[in-house]
């Protein structure tokens, strides 16, 4: 009866879509250490596609199981953990030694550590499993922060070696984020059926327009800004809790 209940439980659409999520990430792998660094960078980032994807069509045909859920999360891992790790360290870190492959490590392993968090959020009827926000920055986020600055210095011929220092100190902060408490806006709720206000519609051709002149730098601005909106708005409602404080 138990062995009938799995098989029930595994959903043939949404799987193809994870699975066509870690093909993108193992091919990340291959093309880093061919020096294929573009390459790499494009397969995460039809990596995400397929992510987002396989949840949304998870939920509109209500195939959600707890295979998939599990599934979805060892996908995460390799496409968004170990492949940008990887990247990193053979595109910009791989002179600094250890030092260059200890930050992709701890990279993974915080990616890891947040992945494990958000599967007992989701589980859990705890305030922290909220549809509207990220309790950490997501590992698919700080992969597309990682993935949109290689892009970024192949647009502008800018040679990695010079900037290793700031690339080692930008994984060591994404990977505090990623397991931090701080929020971040999640848009799992977002759809293009839905109603709309005239400035999000605005702001979304705008995002369009600029994808489609300059698609590396406006992603690398994208993934910038949205990795700093968790810590600016952490800061903005720590300052009115203090405000709310000194009132009473």
């Amino acid at each position: 009866m138990q062995k009938e209940n799995f098989k029930k439980s595994i959903y043939a659409l949404p799987n193809i879509f994870t699975s066509m999520n870690i093909f993108c990430g193992f091919y990340a792998i291959i093309s880093a250490v061919d020096s294929r660094f573009v390459h790499a960078s494009i397969a995460i980032l039809v990596g995400c596609v397929f992510d987002v994807l396989d949840g949304k069509i998870a939920r509109a045909t209500k195939t959600t199981s707890r295979f998939g859920i599990e599934y979805d999360s060892l996908a995460d891992l390799v496409s968004f953990g170990v492949a940008p790790a990887l990247l990193m360290f053979f595109w910009a870190l791989k002179p600094l030694g250890r030092l260059g492959w200890l930050g992709g490590f701890l990279f993974m392993i915080c990616g890891a550590l947040r992945l494990a968090r958000f599967n007992i959020a989701s589980t859990s009827n705890t305030s922290s499993n909220d549809s509207n926000n990220f309790q950490g920055l997501p590992i698919p986020a700080a992969a597309g922060m990682n993935v949109s600055i290689v892009l970024f210095f192949s647009r502008l011929n800018i040679n990695p070696e010079s900037y290793k220092i700031f690339i080692l100190i930008m994984l060591y902060i994404l990977s505090f984020l990623m397991v931090s408490s701080i929020k971040y806006k999640s848009f799992k709720n977002a759809g293009l059926f839905k109603s709309m206000k005239f400035n999000k519609l605005v702001a979304a051709i705008l995002i369009f327009v600029s994808m489609a002149s300059e698609p590396c730098i406006a992603l690398f601005g994208l993934a910038f800004f949205y990795i700093i909106s968790g810590p600016f708005l952490f800061f903005l409602s720590y300052r009115k809790s203090k405000k709310k404080l000194k009132l009473i």
